[in-house]
C-alpha cells in the first residue's frame, strides 16, 4: 500500500503541474454543457430536457475522464517512467492502484462540476438523495472511464496510436447505451454490446433516478456493475502491463 500511495502522490503532483490539462479538465465540460443548453432551448415544448441533461453530462465526464487518462499514460511510458518503476521493484498492481488513486481527484472534480453545471442551468428540481445518488453514479463512471484509459494504453506505444480507440469507445457509447434511444429498439446482438459499455448501466441508473417515483433500491444491480467493471479492468490492465514492458 505504501508504494501506491507514493505513485499516487507523484500522479497528482505530476497533474497539478499540468495546468492546461487540468484547465481542460474543467472548461471543456462546462462549454459543452452550456451548448448542449443552446440546442435544447431550440427544441419543441413537448421535448424532455430532463431526459438526456444528466445522461449527455456523464458521457461527457466518461469521455473526458477516458481520453486525458490514456494520453497522460502513454506520456509516461514514452518518457521511460514506467520502465523505471519496475526496475525500482514496484509490482503491476502498485503502479495501476496509484494511477487509478492519483486520478480519482480528477474524476471527482469532472463530475462535481458537470453535475453542478447542469443542475444549475437546466433548473432541474432534484431532492438532495438524488442529487447524491447521481453524484456517486457519474462518479463511478468516472473511475470506470479512468480505469478503461488504464488499460486502453497498455496497447499504445504513443499518443497517435491512443486516437483509434477513441471512436471505438464513444461511439458505440453513444448509440447502445440508451443514451438516444431505448436500447429495447436495439437488435438483439447491437443489444449484447451495449451491455459491454459503462455508460449503458450508469445511463440506467439515472433514469431510474430521475423519473417520477423511481426509488434508489431499483438501481443497486447497475451500482454493483459498475463496480465490477472497474475490477475487471483493473486485473485486464494487469495483466497487459506485464505484456508491454
Amino acid at each position: 500500500m505504501r508504494r501506491t500511495l507514493i505513485i499516487a502522490r507523484r500522479v497528482v503532483r505530476q497533474l497539478l503541474r499540468e495546468h492546461r490539462l487540468l484547465g481542460l479538465s474543467v472548461i471543456a465540460p462546462l462549454a459543452i454543457v452550456y451548448l448542449l443548453k443552446l440546442f435544447f432551448d431550440t427544441m419543441p415544448a413537448t421535448f424532455s430536457t430532463a431526459r438526456y441533461a444528466v445522461p449527455v453530462a456523464a458521457f461527457l465526464v466518461h469521455f473526458l475522464s477516458f481520453l486525458l487518462c490514456a494520453i497522460v499514460l502513454v506520456q509516461e511510458r514514452t518518457a521511460g517512467t514506467l520502465e523505471r518503476m519496475f526496475i525500482n521493484g514496484f509490482r503491476r498492481a502498485e503502479i495501476i492502484g496509484g494511477y487509478l488513486l492519483g486520478y480519482l481527484g480528477l474524476a471527482t472534480l469532472q463530475a462535481a462540476v458537470a453535475l453542478t453545471e447542469v443542475v444549475l442551468l437546466f433548473g432541474l428540481d432534484y431532492g438532495v438523495g438524488t442529487l447524491a445518488v447521481l453524484f456517486v453514479v457519474v462518479w463511478l463512471l468516472a473511475v470506470a472511464s479512468v480505469m478503461l484509459g488504464i488499460f486502453i494504453s497498455t496497447f499504445a506505444r504513443s499518443e497517435g496510436q491512443v486516437f483509434p480507440f477513441i471512436p471505438l469507445v464513444t461511439v458505440p457509447s453513444v448509440f447502445l447505451s440508451g443514451l438516444l434511444l431505448d436500447t429495447a429498439l436495439l437488435p438483439t446482438w447491437a443489444d449484447w454490446l451495449g451491455r459491454l459499455l459503462p455508460l449503458r448501466y450508469a445511463n440506467t441508473v439515472i433514469q431510474e433516478i430521475i423519473r417520477p417515483g423511481g426509488t434508489i433500491g431499483e438501481v443497486w444491480p447497475n451500482l454493483a456493475v459498475l463496480l465490477g467493471y472497474i475490477a475487471v479492468l483493473w486485473a485486464l490492465a494487469s495483466r497487459t502491463l506485464s505484456e508491454v514492458e
